[in-house]
């Protein structure tokens, strides 16, 4: 499985920005992962291929993740962006999916597949 990610850049507090994933063969769960300088990995947002989403709740009611099965692509629709989601974020996939507590997991360790990343920088 190979995916990249597009989409990123720098945009002022309260702005938006739409990030991309293409991916090639065959995933049944995918999701979005974002790391700052110095801090570790963390899960923002997965989704599973019959439509189950979880959410960080960091980011819950900002941030909307979706997918087009037909064109095999993840997106990470990001709104109200405060300087504090500034980080690189990592589209993460696996061909299967994990629960944690009923909740589609945002576990890096449940996840097999990575991309290269892609900048998201938010400006107070």
């Amino acid at each position: 499985v190979h995916l990249v990610e597009s989409g990123g850049g720098s945009v002022q507090s309260g702005g938006s920005l739409r990030l991309s994933c293409a991916a090639s063969g065959y995933t049944r769960c995918m999701g979005w992962f974002r790391q700052s300088p110095g801090k570790e990995r963390e899960g923002v947002a997965a989704i599973s291929s019959d439509g189950r989403i979880s959410y960080a709740d960091s980011v819950k009611g900002r941030f909307t993740i979706s997918q087009d099965n037909a064109k095999n692509t993840l997106y990470l629709q990001m709104n109200t962006l405060k300087p504090k989601d500034t980080a690189m974020y990592y589209c993460a996939a696996n061909s299967g999916c994990y629960y944690y507590s009923l909740r589609l997991s945002l576990r890096e360790s449940h996840f097999a597949y990575w991309g290269q990343g892609t900048q998201v920088t938010v400006s107070s």
